[in-house]
């Protein structure tokens, strides 16, 4: 989570979606009304969940070799043609899932102005509002946002961490430490996918960054008109994405130009590639673009964490990667750099990816 921009930003009034959804509404309100096109039509629906790539963790970390050789493959696949792919026995504990999974949720069930006691504010992704509004026309998304910086500590806000729960700060501490370590062996994997020394990619990081949002979604009235999340790419190089139990199908990923959603499987973990990645891996794994929809009776909640670099490192396309068949992309630059360029704009596809790509003249 970069540092928030220097300049003043004015959203206007902001209605929470929670509140809205209490008072029930004849109408939708206009800010919240998608101009015709970008209004969700019905997804193309997959013939099963499995056709989104799965990857059996316990056989990247102790499956014989036969099976850690097959399950490369299957992640090299899912990451050259997907961005997304589901892990299952991950091992992380189900138990912690659940309890992240209830505090989330209960601190999204506090009253409102116990809520706004850590506010998210204007152009700046900690805290509890809404995140990516710069300007007071803009379109906002149904969707109830709570943001912090986790590692390193110096990124964090002590302030915006809540005192209710009373377990909030510990079942995210513990449950970070576990999607650190999962972040951190599946780079290792993807590293080996890539043909690359296991350990490339916890050197370059240095002390990476890790960050939470709690996303929340009433049911709307109206989900033919309103967007949950905007169209966009994560800049992170990892996001892991959480589910809730029991909620709707909300996620939604561009795979040929058609909105796919991801049915969520029991106890799995949704994980894509950010736009760091592509820029390293010059293109050869892409960010994907993604979307959350709503329902019209059915809440969802989803809890997502982003694994980037350190803000010093200097990122740029790796030169293992790179020959005369495949050239340059990207440029160098100052991951912290594009971090605050990412956060002080709105989400918008992978546009925020345009600030480090480079023109290639093919005609020389």
């Amino acid at each position: 989570m970069a540092p928030a921009p220097i300049f003043p930003v004015k959203v206007g009034h902001i209605d929470d979606v929670q509140e809205l959804r209490k008072a029930k509404p004849t109408t939708i309100p206009e800010r919240f009304v998608r101009d015709l096109t970008e209004r969700p039509t019905m997804a193309t629906a997959l013939s099963s969940a499995t056709d989104i790539p799965i990857i059996n963790f316990s056989k990247l970390i102790k499956g014989n070799p036969d099976e850690f050789h097959s399950e490369i493959l299957n992640l090299t696949t899912a990451c050259e043609q997907w961005g997304f792919f589901q892990v299952i026995n991950h091992e992380i504990d189900l138990s912690l899932l659940e309890s992240i999974e209830k505090v989330a949720k209960d601190f999204f069930m506090l009253p409102l102005e116990e809520k706004q006691k850590y506010p998210m504010a204007p152009g700046t992704v900690q805290g509890y509002g809404q995140a990516f509004v710069f300007s007071e026309n803009q379109k906002l998304d149904w969707c109830n946002m709570f943001a912090l910086g986790v590692e390193p500590h110096c990124i964090r806000n002590p302030k915006l961490w809540p005192a209710e729960p009373a377990e909030f700060s510990q079942t995210l501490e513990n449950y970070s430490s576990r999607v650190r370590k999962l972040c951190e062996n599946l780079l290792k994997y993807i590293a080996m996918s890539l043909g690359l020394k296991g350990d490339v990619f916890e050197k370059m990081f240095g002390v990476a960054v890790q960050a939470v949002r709690m996303n929340y979604y009433p049911p709307c009235s109206r989900p033919d008109l309103v967007l949950g999340l905007s169209p966009h790419s994560d800049g992170s190089a990892l996001t892991v994405l959480q589910q809730g139990k029991g909620s709707s199908v909300g996620l939604q990923i561009l795979k040929n130009n058609t909105w796919v959603p991801v049915q969520p499987i029991a106890n799995a973990l949704v994980v894509n590639i950010g736009d760091t990645m592509e820029v390293l891996t010059n293109g050869r794994y892409k960010s994907v673009e993604h979307r959350a929809v709503t329902h019209r009776e059915k809440d969802r909640l989803s809890i997502a964490t982003f694994y980037a670099p350190d803000y010093e490192t200097e990122l740029g396309p790796m030169p293992e990667l790179l020959d005369e068949n495949n050239l340059c992309k990207y440029r160098r630059y100052n991951h912290g750099e594009y971090s605050k360029h990412y956060v002080t704009n709105k989400l918008q596809g992978k546009k925020t990816l345009d600030f480090a790509k480079i023109e290639i003249d093919y005609s020389t």
